[in-house]
């Protein structure tokens, strides 16, 4: 149930990748929720944006809050071998502004009903410890814990452990 009655959600358009990358690139310079480690370009993120379509099991969906885009959500190739074509990586950013109005889980609740009935089989999330409000997103979108990696990145001094989501798309 979408909490934000301005919000509209939508496909990326051309003109968003500047708002995307503004969302993304706060998360990589104060939070640990995303290994990167460098902020993006438009030029560097160009390919990523452009692999994303309405048509694909690769979506990109940003919410409008207020005019702009307040977060996006996007599904990607999990693994690059074909045998794991029946399965999507899922990610969500919502802008600090915009956190706690419902957006996220609107978004995702919006890409997986997208996803639902293009032959997929499974939709999986890589959550990054301690990330509690992200965790419980997972379990109430109907996500199952499959397991935590422990210790697999390290970043902002610290070693931080990615649990691993699952939910069934077919």
């Amino acid at each position: 149930m979408n909490k934000a009655p301005r919000l509209h959600i939508r496909h990326a358009e051309p003109g968003d990748l500047p708002a995307v990358l503004k969302i993304l690139n706060h998360y990589i310079l104060h939070d640990h929720c995303t290994f990167d480690t460098e902020p993006w370009s438009v030029e560097q993120k160009q390919p990523w944006f452009d692999s994303c379509s309405p048509g694909s099991p690769y979506r990109l969906l940003v919410a409008i809050l207020e005019g702009k885009v307040a977060a996006y959500a996007h599904s990607s190739r999990w693994r690059p071998k074909n045998a794991y074509d029946i399965t999507v990586e899922t990610t969500v950013y919502v802008s600090p502004a915009a956190q706690g109005q419902g957006i996220g889980m609107a978004l995702m609740e919006r890409l997986l009903s997208e996803l639902g009935g293009q032959g997929l089989r499974s939709a999986v999330a890589g959550v990054t410890q301690p990330n509690p409000a992200s965790d419980h997103l997972h379990l109430k979108l109907g996500f199952k814990k499959v397991g935590t990696f422990e210790q697999v990145g390290y970043k902002f001094g610290n070693f931080h452990d990615v649990t691993w989501y699952r939910r069934r798309l077919d």
